[in-house]
């Protein structure tokens, strides 16, 4: 029950950030950033976990990066 409460705590958070950074920064690196997310859970679940990353896995998560580094510099 603890975890599912402070996984509740930081759920709220977590959007409470989101939008205020979404009311002082550009939408589109604001959620481009957000998407990074993704690139966090694949790493931590390898580093982790110790799961493996399939060629099709690392090439999403390549292309999730270097969309948000396209993004982040425009």
């Amino acid at each position: 029950m603890l975890f599912i409460f402070l996984s509740g705590i930081a759920g709220a958070l977590s959007w409470l950030f989101y939008f205020l950074a979404l009311k002082d920064g550009k939408v589109f690196q604001v959620v481009s950033i957000d998407r990074l997310s993704i690139i966090f859970a694949i790493v931590l679940a390898f580093l982790i976990l110790g799961e493996k990353i399939s060629l099709k896995a690392g090439i999403g998560a390549a292309l999730i990066v270097a969309g948000g580094i396209i993004i982040a510099l425009k």
